[in-house]
């Protein structure tokens, strides 16, 4: 029965919650509260893209970030070694003050801890309405449009991450080399699996129910305990790379 319980209480959070919650992809945000998670397709194959897409922010290596919230410093190994492009992604919005002064909308720790989500650039703005936090990604000034990247998640062992597919619909069977362990991070997303774009994540807990159907792209190495500790609308003071820009390739 509690089996039961906690399977009913994930699968509830990662559909009727995490879902609604992780739009930074939709091609339109109003869209966002309705959606729902995706069913795989029976005739879909395995796609494993043999390189990595280009015209995205890659991270060649480590990077480490820096998040300042509540007068205390969260580091964040940002893992480009596995997660080329979510990383990439991360480092290059870090990098571009994207995430300075966003709010964390959205902390579930009930019934049991499940995740602290923020990197709406929505959120700087008081006079955006509180339930339209979580709709928003980073619009790229030079094109004027929002920047999506694809699902990407490697497989232990593997030297290629599959893309735009999560682990269920690529019918892989084994586990993600990055996984869903309490201080992960990793990008939120509608139920389109290309669709993120700035929102991010921490696990609260170990969540191995959401591995393979969302992008862990690094881990908390310092102020777990900060991290525990963030109530919704605590704002992101500050973010920065302290390490690793180098590895930081755009195009």
């Amino acid at each position: 029965m509690v089996f039961g319980f906690r399977m009913q209480w994930a699968i509830g959070l990662v559909v009727a919650l995490f879902m609604v919650s992780c739009t930074a992809g939709a091609t339109d945000p109003s869209e966002s509260s309705t959606t729902s998670l995706a069913e795989p397709s029976e005739s879909t194959e395995l796609a494993v893209t043999p390189s990595i897409p280009e015209g995205l922010a890659r991270l060649e290596g480590k990077a480490t970030v820096e998040l300042m919230v509540n007068g205390e410093r969260i580091l964040v190994e940002v893992d480009g070694t596995q997660a080329p492009i979510t990383a990439g992604n991360f480092v290059d919005l870090v990098e571009r003050g994207v995430y300075d002064s966003t709010v964390f909308h959205r902390v579930v720790r009930e019934p049991q801890p499940f995740v602290v989500q923020g990197g709406d650039p929505q959120s700087k703005d008081p006079n955006v309405p509180v339930q339209q936090l979580g709709t928003g990604g980073f619009v790229d000034p030079d094109t004027q449009e929002k920047r999506l990247i694809p699902l990407e998640i490697t497989p232990a062992g593997s030297e290629q991450p599959i893309y735009g597919q999560t682990f269920e619909t690529a019918r892989e069977s084994s586990q993600p080399a990055l996984q869903h362990t309490h201080g992960a991070v990793a990008m939120a997303r509608s139920q389109f699996p290309d669709s993120a774009s700035s929102q991010f994540y921490f696990a609260l807990a170990d969540l191995p129910f959401l591995d393979g159907s969302y992008a862990v792209f690094g881990y908390v190495t310092e102020g777990l305990d900060t991290v525990d500790a963030i109530q919704q609308g605590d704002v992101v003071e500050s973010a920065t790379v302290l390490e690793g820009l180098d590895n930081l390739v755009t195009e």
